[in-house]
């Protein structure tokens, strides 16, 4: 057995301080509290997006009724639905990019959420950057996916090889989210 083994905390010397030393670091620790403005904007971010995508929902939800009340049909009319409910759903990957963000922000810098704890989702939960920025890349990455859907709904296509570039790069997309989540705990 080690003749040095650590003393327990209470059983260890405390360490003399300066007054200024114990200003300079209490100020400096203070300093932490900064990161509630990246905090409360991100949730005023996520909670935009959150009503721009509900009101883009909204707007497709009307433009259909009002097209089949009116027994329209618009050129383009499945295409304008899709790509707008897919916009939407993108606006909602992003608040929910901000939402994390701000949650773990506020856990690694200022206090654990303590209402947070009896059952909430876990995903909010965050313990370390690492932790952090592996969670937002998941919803990046599902950003990109969706953003790349959209964009894809209106592209035009004339020919075979576009179409072949095409199916690779949903290919590609498969093949990365697969591999992004193949390494990832659920």
């Amino acid at each position: 057995m080690d003749h040095r083994e650590e003393q327990p905390l209470e059983h260890q010397p405390i360490k003399k301080q300066s007054w200024l030393e114990r200003v300079f670091e209490a100020g400096l620790w203070n300093t932490r509290f900064f990161v509630l403005f990246a905090v409360i904007f991100s949730m005023l971010g996520g909670i935009a997006l959150f009503v721009v995508a509900s009101v883009d929902i909204f707007t497709v939800v009307k433009d259909v009724f009002m097209a089949y009340l009116n027994h329209l049909h618009p050129e383009h009319f499945h295409e304008n639905i899709v790509g707008g409910l897919i916009g939407a759903v993108d606006l909602y990957l992003m608040a929910i990019v901000m939402f994390i963000f701000g949650f773990g922000l506020y856990e690694l810098f200022i206090s654990e959420i303590d209402i947070a704890q009896g059952g909430a989702s876990r995903i909010l939960e965050i313990h370390s950057l690492d932790e952090l920025k592996d969670k937002l890349a998941k919803v990046i990455v599902m950003v990109l996916v969706v953003s790349f859907f959209k964009r894809v709904l209106h592209t035009p296509y004339s020919g075979a090889l576009e179409m072949l570039y095409f199916s690779a790069s949903i290919l590609a997309l498969s093949v990365g989210l697969y591999f992004m989540h193949k390494g990832g705990k659920h």
